[in-house]
C-alpha cells in the first residue's frame, strides 16, 4: 500500500516516529508521501525524508491554514527557495481552508493561484486542501485550467456531484479514515468513483478510521481504509491495492 499523505513529521510522532513507520511497514505500507505546512515544519520533514531515503518522499507547499497576513509572502518566498533548491514528489498541501477562518479567503486565493503556477511551470502535481470550499477551490481551478494541471483532492469529503467536477478537472480523489465514519456519507456513493480515480491516505496523526476514531492516526491504518473499499467495491484487496497504488505512482511520477 502507498499512504499518499500523512504527517509523520508531527510532534504527535515524537515519542515513536520509527515504531510507527515499523508498524506501518508491517501493516504492508511501502511509500508516505509527506505534504508540507509552512516553515515551522519544512526541515523536520526533509529530515526524515532523508532518513528514508527509499520510502518517505516530501511535498513542497503552504498550507492553507497558515496563511496570514502578516507572513503568507514571506512563507511562499520560502516555499519557492526550496522548490528552485531541489526535485519535491508534488506541490502541496495547498487550498483553502474556510472552517477555522473566513477572513483570510482573498490572500488564501492568492497564495493556492501562484503555488497552481509553479505546479504548471514546473510540471508538478498538486495536492488540495478544500474544507467548506469547494465551490471557492473549483473556481480557481476552473480560472488556472491547464493541461499539466493535475493532483489529489486530499481527504475528499464532498459529494458525488463535487467528486465527478474534480475528476473531471484532472484530479484523483485521496480517500482516508472519513469513508469509515457513519456521518462521513462518501462511503453512500464512493463505489460509482472508478478506481483508477482513488488513491488511498491517513492524513495521520489526524482523522483515524473506525475503530480507532477519536484517537491518534498513523500509516498502519491505510489497512483499514482499503479494507473499507474491499467492502464498498465488492472487489478483491489485492486488486483494490494494485490499482490505487498506481494511481498514486502515476500522480507522483514514479515507476
Amino acid at each position: 500500500m502507498i499512504d499518499t499523505h500523512t504527517h509523520l513529521y508531527s510532534e504527535q510522532f515524537d515519542e515513536d516516529r520509527d515504531e510507527a513507520i515499523k508498524r506501518a511497514k508491517e501493516a504492508g505500507v511501502e511509500k508516505f508521501y509527506l505534504p508540507a505546512v509552512d516553515s515551522e515544519t519544512h526541515e523536520k520533514m526533509l529530515e526524515l525524508e532523508a532518513q528514508y531515503p527509499n520510502e518517505i518522499f516530501a511535498m513542497m507547499g503552504l498550507h492553507p491554514c497558515s496563511v496570514q497576513p502578516e507572513t503568507w509572502e514571506k512563507e511562499l518566498a520560502l516555499v519557492k527557495k526550496y522548490l528552485d533548491k531541489r526535485p519535491f514528489c508534488a506541490i502541496g498541501e495547498i487550498g483553502i481552508d474556510l472552517y477555522w477562518d473566513k477572513s483570510t479567503l482573498d490572500i488564501q486565493v492568492k497564495a493556492f493561484e501562484q503555488q497552481i503556477d509553479w505546479a504548471i511551470e514546473m510540471d508538478l502535481p498538486i495536492v488540495i486542501h478544500t474544507r467548506e470550499s469547494f465551490n471557492e477551490t473549483f473556481e480557481v481551478l476552473e480560472r488556472k485550467k491547464h493541461p499539466k494541471l493535475r493532483g489529489i483532492f486530499h481527504c475528499f469529503s464532498g459529494n458525488l456531484d463535487q467528486a465527478q467536477h474534480a475528476i473531471d478537472l484532472g484530479f484523483v480523489l485521496g480517500i482516508g479514515g472519513v469513508v469509515t465514519f457513519k456521518n462521513g456519507k462518501i462511503d453512500q456513493f464512493l463505489n460509482e468513483i472508478p478506481l483508477d480515480k482513488i488513491v488511498l491516505e491517513t492524513d495521520s496523526p489526524y482523522l483515524a478510521p473506525v475503530p480507532h476514531r477519536g484517537k491518534r492516526n498513523e500509516s498502519a491504518y491505510t489497512a483499514l481504509v482499503l479494507g473499507k473499499l474491499v467492502d464498498l467495491y465488492k472487489k478483491d484487496y489485492k486488486e483494490i491495492e494494485t490499482i490505487t497504488n498506481q494511481n498514486a505512482l502515476n500522480i507522483f511520477g514514479m515507476k
